[in-house]
């Protein structure tokens, strides 16, 4: 489930595209104005940011150099504004904006260049994986939740990296044996040794932790996600 951050002073606009967005099977987070935008980028690592280019206290312009030059895997971006002349367009562009986007625009031209914007390859994408608060370093193989390590045993980490992989989703006892533990004809099912690696894993991950991120789905299997399913 892609992240999109909304930062525009417009609440009305932002709530409609919330909505909008939402039923489109977005993450949506919001922003009024560009310390906020910046702060919201830092702690939740959207997928992509649509940006305002007139914001108080720091402009979207601003937001978009600043972004470019603290972040280490660069996030799209859509400055949204109603500053069509090409001498905008190209500021805006220049500052660190993907795509650039007039208003009053169509919402479904506005999903298109999402789409697009979220089909470019970015980098760092095969190398860190972020679900809220949890990250995970594919290189140096140091998973964190809330900036706090978590020392995991190699299946351990198998068995996060494949739930981080389909966040949001509902993963099955039978794929995660088919995938993570590469048994294609076992006539004993793995599913108590499953079960026991995710029961470890949700201890090292979610004991300390007010917001749970591992859930089981009676009957079916688990899921990896912020909110409750």
């Amino acid at each position: 489930m892609p992240t999109i951050l909304i930062a525009d002073d417009d609440t009305k606009l932002t709530k409609m595209l919330s909505r909008m967005l939402a039923y489109e099977g977005y993450r949506v987070l919001t922003a009024t104005d560009g310390w906020d935008a910046l702060a919201q980028a830092e702690a939740h690592h959207p997928d992509l940011v649509v940006l305002d280019w007139m914001m108080p206290h720091l402009d979207g312009l601003e937001v978009a150099r600043r972004l470019r030059a603290t972040s280490p895997t660069p996030t799209p971006i859509l400055m949204l504004t109603a500053r069509g002349a090409i001498a905008d367009r190209v500021e805006g562009l220049d500052s660190g904006a993907d795509d650039y986007l007039v208003k009053p625009f169509a919402f479904e031209e506005m999903l298109a260049r999402i789409r697009a914007l979220l089909r470019r390859p970015r980098a760092a994408d095969a190398l860190r994986l972020d679900v809220a608060d949890l990250a995970m370093d594919l290189v140096t193989r140091k998973v964190t939740r809330a900036g706090q390590n978590v020392e995991l045993t190699v299946r351990e980490f198998q068995l996060l990296e494949y739930l981080m992989r389909h966040d949001g989703q509902v993963v099955s006892r039978s794929m995660l044996a088919r995938d993570v533990w590469n048994e294609t004809a076992r006539l004993t099912p793995l599913d108590n040794v499953i079960d026991v690696h995710i029961a470890r894993l949700r201890r090292k991950i979610d004991l300390d932790h007010l917001t749970k991120l591992i859930h089981t789905i009676r009957g079916v299997g688990f899921m990896l996600r912020e909110a409750e399913p």
